[in-house]
């Protein structure tokens, strides 16, 4: 007699999932909270441990990031070219002020208390949201990137900026007036992603080319000896290397480790300081978009979103899965 496995649980699905492409999801620092932006020109909030869409917000553009502020107001940057706060327990929305050209990516700092806005028209703008009437009181400065900036991230009072071209900036929230390093990506080909490691040593840096860099801050030639790149998410077909982009990378604020999602519809974990994969979840029915976990680690949000690398083409529906995090999947081996 033969059993019969069940297919893996991809995890959870979210009902109510957005309707068209899903730019970035995240969780709360205080809750299991989900904040989704979506080219569908909303942002919603979700209790993803209850299975609830707690709040929606309707934008004039796709909306392509956002952050949170607190456990129910959060920050979002559209391609109608507004940075916006939005309050999900008032209902309302304020805009912060706005770029040339759509905002691709959007951070609150904690440690500077602004908000922090990347956009295609090549600036890194810093905003106070408590000024919020009034955009003369609210931006704090505008500063000059090399080229459209394509992610960011934060980690203390270090912000890292990654742009078009391979450009990659590092700077101190605390002088801004210029990067406290200027680097080009050790990657050959565009960046898609980048994330500072939870212990603020470095970073690592995903490409459209199937690689991922882990790089260090200290420009001490013991610390830059310790970096080094790695292939993911790519398959061998008849003899030949098919790669693909690698859209998204999350930290495990527990053990360090770190998931990557690709265009091939896998999340993989892998543990950086031993150089090794830890675990393979089943495949996602399409692209992953974007990937985030809890604030204590035991649930990771999972956006299965065609992402248009081959064009416009039939496509499984945008879904957004919440899935238990076993110890095993994330905990480096001894």
């Amino acid at each position: 007699m033969t059993s019969v496995h069940p297919p893996p649980v991809p995890g959870r699905e979210l009902s109510n999932p957005p309707t068209d492409g899903i730019s970035n999801l995240r969780f709360s620092n205080h809750s299991d909270n989900l904040l989704v932006s979506s080219w569908d020109k909303t942002v919603r909030l979700y209790d993803a441990s209850a299975n609830v869409l707690r709040g929606e917000f309707m934008h004039g553009g796709p909306v392509l990031d956002c952050c949170f502020h607190d456990d129910s107001s959060g920050f979002s940057a559209s391609a109608d070219n507004k940075v916006r706060r939005i309050m999900f327990s008032h209902g309302k929305e304020e805009i912060l002020g706005r770029h040339d050209a759509p905002v691709r990516c959007i951070e609150y700092s904690y440690a500077a208390g602004q908000v922090i806005t990347g956009s295609w028209d090549k600036t890194l703008k810093c905003w106070d949201p408590r000024g919020a009437s009034g955009q003369e009181r609210t931006l704090v400065g505008t500063y000059p990137q090399p080229e459209r900036v394509y992610s960011l991230s934060l980690v203390g009072n270090r912000l890292v900026v990654a742009t078009a071209g391979r450009h990659v900036n590092v700077y101190d929230l605390r002088n801004m007036s210029q990067p406290e390093q200027r680097r080009e990506s050790s990657l050959k080909y565009q960046t898609r992603c980048v994330r500072c490691y939870p212990n603020g040593t470095g970073y690592a840096l995903s490409s459209v080319e199937g690689r991922v860099a882990m790089e260090f801050f200290d420009l001490s030639e013991a610390s830059q000896a310790k970096k080094y790149a790695f292939k993911c998410h790519r398959k061998s077909e008849a003899g030949r290397d098919i790669v693909y982009p690698v859209n998204a990378i999350a930290f495990h604020p527990v053990y360090g480790t770190f998931a990557t999602g690709g265009c091939d519809g896998f999340v993989n974990v892998w543990d950086g300081n031993n150089k090794k994969r830890l675990y393979q979840y089943s495949k996602y029915p399409t692209s992953v978009a974007a990937l985030s976990f809890s604030r204590d680690g035991r649930l990771l949000a999972v956006a299965s979103s065609y992402t248009f690398e081959e064009g416009d083409k039939a496509h499984e529906p945008d879904a957004i899965f919440v899935r238990s995090v076993n110890e095993i999947e994330v905990k480096p081996k001894p």
